[in-house]
């Protein structure tokens, strides 16, 4: 990939590292190495999904810090970890199926805009990335959607003392088996894909937008700084930039493609996050539904309710996904059949 800072001959070229499609990836070190690594990053930053998930079904709204606070004081660190091991098993073959389906949509798609459609390199690379990332998250969410189930009501149980912790009056279980099998006795299969329409609805079209502004803020970026923090290439044709400034730049279009995701998507998110961990009038009976959740919240505290935890989502959103996109690259390149030819 090149990008041009000037229209004339005299232009000077920027030398991107080549894209690796998933055809160049050796897939049994490919998926090997990415368990380990998003295992890692989920790890790093399952406490604010925690914070997040609470605030989501409190009934009334708590600062972060607060909340943060209350947790460490009344469950140790302990319980910011809560429902992590249950969430780390469904991770594993959930990243499996959203890569796959991801680097698979993409190299297809984007050939089928460049080659039979004639577009341009940047509204064809636009295109099938908003495509694989509508078909990844589609495919993950058969996995993620009973782990999601599981672990939420996991991570809101604990903490009774104070009134800013998370004390709801939900159901006590021993662990993720144990929630999975009173989960199953209740529910039946269904109560495991509990909100998993809503979770299509909230997940797809927001991962499709993240990666074509993803996708278009880095193009875009490299477009405006040009050719500063790149070196010369040796042979004088052009500049290529060093390994930091290509990661950088990855993280900021990251952050920038989360931002109006996260804000977008909030409603639906809380409305997710209820109808999977609560039950019906929050003792038992009737599932709620869509409508009688989306009552609820505004009877509690208005249309604001429904951004409850916004803070968290946001910064859970810009640095999972400037971590998840800079260890994702760094991956594909370790995972290349011919490493030497996608060197920096």
């Amino acid at each position: 990939m090149s990008l041009n800072t000037a229209e004339d001959d005299s232009a000077t070229e920027i030398h991107l590292p080549a894209d690796i499609d998933w055809e160049m990836l050796d897939k049994s070190k490919f998926f090997f190495l990415g368990a380990a690594l998003f295992s890692g990053v989920s790890g790093t930053l399952y406490p604010i999904v925690v914070l997040k998930t609470r605030q989501q079904v409190m009934l009334n709204d708590c600062p972060c810090f607060k909340m943060a606070a209350s947790i460490f004081r009344n469950e140790g660190w302990r319980g910011f970890y809560r429902g992590f091991g249950t969430s780390l098993m469904g991770t594993i073959p959930a990243r499996a199926l959203y890569v796959g389906a991801l680097e698979v949509t993409k190299s297809s798609v984007g050939n089928v805009a460049s080659l039979q459609l004639g577009l341009s390199e940047a509204s064809a690379s636009a295109i099938a990335n908003a495509a694989a990332g509508l078909s990844a998250s589609m495919a993950a969410q058969l996995v993620w959607t009973p782990i999601d189930v599981v672990s939420q009501r996991l991570m809101v149980q604990g903490g009774v003392g104070d009134g800013s912790s998370c004390a709801v009056g939900l159901k006590k279980y021993n662990g993720g088996i144990d929630a999975f099998r009173k989960i199953v006795l209740m529910d039946g299969v269904r109560g495991l894909y509990r909100g998993f329409g809503i979770s299509i609805l909230t997940y797809a079209p927001s991962n499709a937008v993240w990666w074509a502004s993803y996708s278009m803020a880095h193009r875009g970026i490299w477009g405006c700084i040009g050719c500063y923090f790149c070196k010369k290439s040796e042979n004088g044709n052009g500049y290529r930039p060093d390994g930091k400034s290509v990661m950088a730049v990855q993280a900021v279009s990251a952050a920038m493609a989360s931002g109006a995701s996260a804000l977008v998507t909030m409603p639906l998110d809380t409305i997710k996050t209820r109808l999977q961990v609560l039950d019906g009038g929050r003792g038992g009976g009737r599932t709620p539904t869509v409508v009688q959740t989306v009552r609820s919240l505004v009877k509690e505290g208005g249309l604001g309710a429904c951004y409850r935890g916004l803070g968290p989502r946001w910064a859970s959103m810009s640095m999972s996904a400037t971590t998840m996109i800079t260890t994702y690259e760094f991956l594909k390149r370790l995972s290349t059949k011919n490493q030497e030819s996608f060197a920096l």
